[in-house]
């Protein structure tokens, strides 16, 4: 018996989105997604780059290190795009996330960078194996807000980790052990964002096969608005014998979705990749420009919407239907065509036809004019433009109340080696400071404070609200203020601790001096008079002036002097 993956990947603009900046592979290693950002600034150019570059880990040693190959990719597909920006200047602001999964038959490498998710679902449990590298998801793991609040912040999408091509990028990495009947989803935040959790468990749990389970994944997504891109890959591990005629089948053909087969974008296939198995399926895919919504790899390659088996292998969609499905089947030798899953009830036209061999219903090859080359251009033009005003508005919104958002914000820091309160979120985005000092506290000195103490303020301690925050700084003034009494020469918690109690009783720490008692039983009441009594009350009034006294501390103060070290 050995383990293989079962897989089926799908992506879809979104119902808002003009475009589709998201791309999308599953290979019988590799499954990966990346998320394009920077609109105008080319999003899909950087994750079809993304994707190109690291394609050939789908054809790597399978004995190889899992991680470093991961993140030697990773960095290449960085390089790769900070090359471009530099021979393009105008793809400055590109980038994209990552999120991909790397098999060898036993164990997943894991790479990670943005705010793509990568899931689990074991023993009909979901979990998540990524985490977010997102500003909200700081805030959540400082404890400073709640997932809740995170999943309506206004600054949800800004991401701390991308890759751009601004330096070095650091991705989160990992090795986990693979089990049969296993589960994974990799996907963009066009379906964990609008797609609860407990609703993505619930689909991937009822659908036996990936393909109809990536069909309702992104149905699931459209239906909660489908704010942004969605792109999705699932795959199943399987156990199977030599005597299973699929698992080749299901284990050899690789699937590209979203930008990266829609279009050519620049140089994102190299020479070396294209003559791989993987290359050859993400070079169909982009010769073919298959529709918005389109499932699956271009013509020759997979089933029905261009899930994982092998060619020739299932339903194919070949004749467009007037409710934007196809049925038949792949017939004289053809390869079945993609899948005619399209945009509003129209079939997917002519997609998925090899060329000069024969063309899908509806659509003609003659009824097709090219319009002017000028005329799109001015379009595009235009319309770049009024992208580009629109985010730059919608950028300036949102970083102006994410601002206000945190002008209601208090914590507690070290000010110039003593104690202040803030307002703000101890966070820099782009070279700028989001807090500044509210209340100083001059006489809380950091240095007087114990040692633990001043690493909770040096780490910054957050409040729930301004008073909060004032009474926690004055907490740290009143210990300061005992720790500093306790460094004065002679001064110990004990010894203060006796001297306070001299003060509260002189008559009982006097009687030890008096003299003994008279013979006269009678007379008790005339020795307290007598000339030498007030000479043994004398101590208690010269007590205090004695130099190596120690100073006074309350009951409160003598209750933190035991903090102090």
């Amino acid at each position: 018996m050995s383990l293989v993956l079962r897989f089926a990947a799908g992506s879809h603009k979104g119902l808002i989105r003009e475009g589709n900046e998201d791309s999308g592979y599953a290979g019988p290693r590799l499954l990966a997604v990346a998320d394009g950002m920077g609109g105008a600034a080319a999003g899909e150019v950087a994750s079809s780059e993304a994707l190109s570059a690291i394609i050939a880990l789908d054809e790597s040693d399978p004995n190889a290190d899992l991680l470093t190959l991961l993140n030697d990719a990773v960095q290449g597909a960085n390089e790769r795009l900070r090359l471009m920006v530099e021979q393009d200047p105008q793809l400055e602001g590109m980038g994209c996330t990552l999120t991909a999964l790397l098999w060898t038959g036993e164990r997943m490498g894991l790479v990670h960078v943005g705010d793509s998710r990568a899931y689990l679902l074991r023993d009909g449990t979901l979990s998540q194996i990524t985490q977010d590298h997102t500003w909200v998801q700081r805030l959540v793991d400082e404890g400073r807000i709640t997932a809740e609040e995170a999943e309506t912040h206004p600054q949800r999408s800004l991401l701390m980790r991308a890759l751009d091509g601004r330096g070095q990028v650091e991705p989160d990495l990992s090795i986990r052990e693979v089990r049969a009947g296993d589960r994974y989803l990799i996907c963009s935040d066009g379906l964990s964002g609008p797609v609860s959790h407990q609703t993505l468990e619930d689909t991937l749990g009822s659908f036996y096969a990936p393909e109809p389970t990536i069909q309702e994944l992104i149905q699931l997504a459209l239906r909660g608005g489908g704010p942004d891109n969605i792109t999705c890959i699932v795959a199943d591990v399987l156990d199977v014998g030599p005597s299973d005629t699929l698992s080749g089948q299901f284990a050899t053909t690789p699937v590209v979705v979203g930008a990266v087969a829609e279009g050519p974008h620049g140089t994102a296939l190299d020479n070396a990749i294209i003559d791989t198995p993987a290359g050859r399926a993400a070079g169909l895919g982009r010769q073919q420009q298959p529709p918005q919504g389109a499932f699956g790899p271009a013509d020759g390659y997979g089933a029905a919407g261009g899930f994982g088996p092998a060619q020739g292998y299932g339903e194919g969609y070949g004749e467009g239907s007037a409710d934007g499905y196809a049925e038949g089947y792949g017939q004289g030798g053809y390869p079945p065509a993609a899948d005619g899953y399209g945009q509003g009830g129209h079939p997917a036209e002519g997609f998925g036809a090899p060329s000069g061999e024969y063309e899908a219903e509806g659509y003609q090859a003659e009824e097709y004019q090219a319009p002017p080359a000028e005329q799109p251009r001015k379009r595009r033009w235009f319309r770049r433009s009024a992208i580009t005003a629109v985010a730059i508005g919608l950028v300036g919104g949102a970083a102006y109340a994410g601002y206000q958002w945190t002008q209601g914000q208090y914590y507690v820091g070290d000010h110039d080696g003593h104690v202040a309160v803030y307002q703000g979120v101890s966070q820099n985005l782009a070279g700028l400071n989001l807090s500044s000092v509210h209340q100083d506290f001059p006489d809380a000195v950091l240095a007087d404070l114990p040692a633990y103490q001043q690493s909770q303020v040096k780490n910054t301690v957050s409040a729930n609200s301004l008073d909060a925050a004032t009474q926690r700084a004055k907490d740290f003034e009143a210990q300061a203020s005992v720790c500093h009494k306790l460094k004065q020469p002679g001064t110990t918690p004990a010894t203060t601790a006796t001297s306070a109690s001299y003060r509260s009783s002189p008559k009982v720490s006097a009687s030890p001096a008096q003299p003994s008692p008279t013979t006269t039983p009678s007379q008790p009441a005339q020795s307290s008079p007598s000339p030498s009594a007030p000479a043994q009350s004398t101590p208690s009034p010269s007590a205090p002036s004695t130099p190596s006294g120690p100073p006074p501390l309350s009951a409160d103060e003598q209750k933190l002097a035991g903090n102090c070290s």
